[in-house]
C-alpha cells in the first residue's frame, strides 16, 4: 500500500507530559493546541512522513500561575517561540505495529534529535463511514537540553522541577479526502 495523506483529529488526540516536582511527586500537563501532518501507510509507518507541531502558549497544568510562568522566559518563551515542532528522520519497525520514530525536535530554537515508541493502536470506520487510525507514542526529553533551566533548591536537597520531561500522545487521523 502506498502512503496516504491523514487529517489529524484534535478533538479524539491529546499531547501530555509529566515532569518530577520536588523530588517526590510528578506534575502532568497537556497542550491544547497542536497539529500534524502524516503520510503514512497504516500497515508499515517505515516510509511515512510525519510532521508535529506544538503551540508552547497552549500548554494548561490546570494551575493558571505555574501555566503563566511556562509560558514566561523562564521555560517555553512562547512570545518568541511559540511552536515546538517535530520533523520525522528515520522511522524503524521494532515489532508488530511498534515502532522507533526518531527525529528532529525543535523547542526554544534548539535542534536535537529524540526517539519516540510508536505504536499503530487500530484503524476501522467511524458512524458517518470515515476511515480512521490511531496511535499512540511515548518518550522523554532532558529540558535543559533545550535551554528549560530555571529550577530552584529545595532545603531538604534537590531541586524544584526535574529535568526529564515523560512525553505521551494519542492521536486519531481521519484519511483525508
Amino acid at each position: 500500500m502506498t502512503n496516504t495523506k491523514w487529517a489529524l483529529d484534535a478533538a479524539h488526540s491529546s499531547v501530555d507530559f509529566s515532569v518530577r516536582h520536588m523530588m517526590i511527586a510528578n506534575v502532568k500537563g497537556s497542550f491544547e493546541n497542536f497539529s500534524a501532518v502524516i503520510e503514512a501507510d497504516p500497515a508499515d509507518l517505515t516510509t511515512a512522513k510525519i510532521e508535529f507541531s506544538v503551540e508552547t502558549g497552549s500548554v494548561d497544568t490546570r494551575n493558571k500561575d505555574r501555566d503563566g510562568h511556562l509560558v514566561s522566559a523562564d521555560f517555553f518563551d512562547a512570545e518568541n517561540h511559540p511552536n515546538m515542532t517535530f520533523k520525522a528522520t528515520n522511522i524503524v519497525k521494532t515489532g508488530e505495529g511498534e515502532y522507533d520514530v526518531t527525529g528532529d525536535l525543535t523547542l526554544r530554537g534548539v535542534t536535537k534529535q529524540e526517539t519516540f515508541a510508536v505504536t499503530f493502536e487500530g484503524s476501522g470506520k467511524d458512524p458517518w463511514g470515515n476511515e480512521k487510525v490511531g496511535f499512540s507514542a511515548e518518550g522523554s526529553l532532558n529540558r535543559s537540553d533545550y535551554g528549560l533551566v530555571w529550577n530552584a533548591a529545595l532545603e531538604t536537597g534537590g531541586v524544584l522541577v526535574g529535568d526529564k520531561v515523560k512525553i505521551n500522545l494519542q492521536i486519531q487521523a481521519a484519511k483525508a479526502e
